[in-house]
């Protein structure tokens, strides 16, 4: 054996988590880059229309632009990873942010910005997946649960974190400094992860998948779209309808030229692992119940009681605080009882915070909302990253760069469902309420939010009884294999 090889074997060897602890930290700076920028442009959205002397449909599109090369990429950041290698493709997504956020910075018209939001999401789209993967063949086989759990942090923690920093920076400097931030982060995490990040051994992959490549981006980016379209300017419009059409369509074409494949861009084939079919069904239930609900909070505090952004986001810091407790206690656990448990009690907590945001009224005080926002975060931190854990164990081991692209892919479009459904839900809700020509009151948005909120009680139950049908997979272990074993894997779905 050769001595690259020797040194690439052993960097694929599990370590100890101290070992483990910088690369760790690269990637988890990486990761709450791109999601605390994810959430923190759509504060600066209003300031944005008057700075740039445009209109709010076009400056939209520094978010739903966004989102879409996001929604585009993800599909292809498993393969890229197997041909060129999880580290190389990682540095370069987070690059490619880091250099779209210098340009968000700098930009002069609304053009412009939406152009680097586009490369901004070309970046961003590949790193939680490749993150996931990465993370998880790092991990050591006994502790893959804290080790899991401690990169769920950020995933839960930049998401309320977002509104408040953005806020802030709105507020009290100019909106350019939500991307001058992302500068300094970026460098420090492109410097630690050269310099840490182990060399994942390749895997032997098949010419590209041309026709997959097309029309998986095309798929996800065209669904995600009309399903926003539908949420913000109606179902039946000219946008909505062929958004959803030309995702239909191509996601169809899509499933059947993978599922021909021998290495398609997405293993389609690992749905017929009944745990993993299992767990991706409650994890779709799970998103719409979960970022459902994290964004009708907001939108409540906004719209029914006409707070700041930046108030809303310090009203949202007990569901920051109580997820961060709870998701290394999750992780812990999940590597001594697994996902079932877990995903079970934290989707009955999320339920029952659910059902005491039905009772919440526009006039209450601040301090009713601590208990539900405190909960929602305990449940989110128990079940999370464990139910993400048990999908990967739960698929073969060669093919978790594939699969983490999957489930990213899918929970992109399921969360654009769950946020365009809710909104509306609540309109319609709301019109009802509200008569002609007159601005709805507190009573209105009482009740149609309270409305909207028991939709999603009942999609929290049904996550929780679903929990009951999760087991634990058998233990393998997640090193990168051989190509011979990698083929094998793949034979296990045809």
């Amino acid at each position: 054996m050769s001595a690259a090889a020797k040194k690439e074997q052993l960097e694929e060897t599990p370590k100890t988590i101290r070992e483990i602890m910088v690369p760790l930290i690269a990637i988890i700076i990486g990761l709450f880059m791109v999601i605390l920028d994810g959430t923190a442009v759509n504060v600066a959205i209003p300031t944005l229309v008057k700075d740039f002397n445009s209109s709010l449909s076009v400056l939209q599109w520094t978010v739903t632009g966004y989102a879409l090369a996001n929604a585009a990429v993800i599909p292809l950041a498993g393969w890229l990873s197997d041909r060129f290698g999880a580290k190389q493709i990682f540095l370069i997504s987070v690059g490619l942010f880091t250099i779209g956020s210098l340009l968000c910075a700098i930009a002069t018209n609304s053009t412009q910005l939406i152009v680097y939001r586009l490369l901004q999401g070309i970046g961003g789209g590949m790193v939680m997946p490749i993150a996931m993967a990465f993370t998880y063949r790092l991990s050591p086989p006994n502790k893959v649960g804290a080790v899991m759990g401690m990169m769920g942090i950020p995933i839960l923690l930049a998401p309320a974190l977002g509104p408040v920093l953005a806020g802030w920076l709105v507020d009290y400097h100019t909106w350019h400094w939500i991307f001058i931030i992302n500068l300094p982060i970026g460098i420090i995490g492109l410097i630690i992860g050269i310099r840490s990040l182990p060399r994942i051994k390749r895997q032997s992959v098949a010419a590209l998948d041309i026709l997959g490549m097309l029309l998986g981006p095309i798929a996800f980016a065209a669904l995600s779209y009309g399903v926003s379209e539908g949420g913000l300017r109606g179902w039946s419009t000219s946008k909505t309808i062929t958004g959803l059409t030309v995702g239909i369509v191509a996601l169809i074409l899509f499933v059947i030229v993978e599922l021909r494949q021998k290495q398609p861009i997405l293993e389609l084939r690992v749905f017929k692992s009944i745990d993993f079919s299992r767990g991706i069904v409650i994890q779709w239930i799970s998103q719409i119940a979960l970022f459902g609900t994290m964004f009708m909070i907001p939108l409540f505090l906004q719209s029914a009681r006409n707070l700041s952004a930046f108030d809303t986001g310090l009203i949202m810091l007990p569901q920051a605080i109580a997820a961060g407790v709870f998701m290394p206690i999750s992780g812990k656990l999940f590597d001594k009882i697994g996902a079932r448990p877990l995903v079970m009690a934290g989707m009955a907590i999320v339920t029952f915070a659910t059902f005491l945001l039905t009772r919440i009224s526009a006039l209450d005080a601040t301090s009713a909302l601590i208990l539900p926002l405190s909960l929602l975060g305990a449940g989110m931190g128990l079940f999370m990253m464990p139910l993400n854990t048990h999908l990967i164990q739960a698929s073969p081991q060669n093919l978790v760069g594939r699969v983490t692209s999957l489930t990213n892919a899918a929970q992109q479009v399921m969360s654009s469902f769950a946020v365009a459904g809710l909104s509306t839900i609540l309109a319609s809700r709301l019109t009802k309420l509200t008569p002609k020509d007159t601005q709805p009151t507190p009573e209105s948005w009482t009740n149609a939010f309270g409305h909207t909120f028991q939709i999603l009680v009942v999609i929290a139950i049904i996550g929780t009884v679903l929990g009951i049908l999760l087991r634990k997979p058998k233990p393998v272990d997640h090193g990168a294999g051989s190509s011979e074993e990698h083929l094998e894997a793949s034979k296990m779905f045809i």
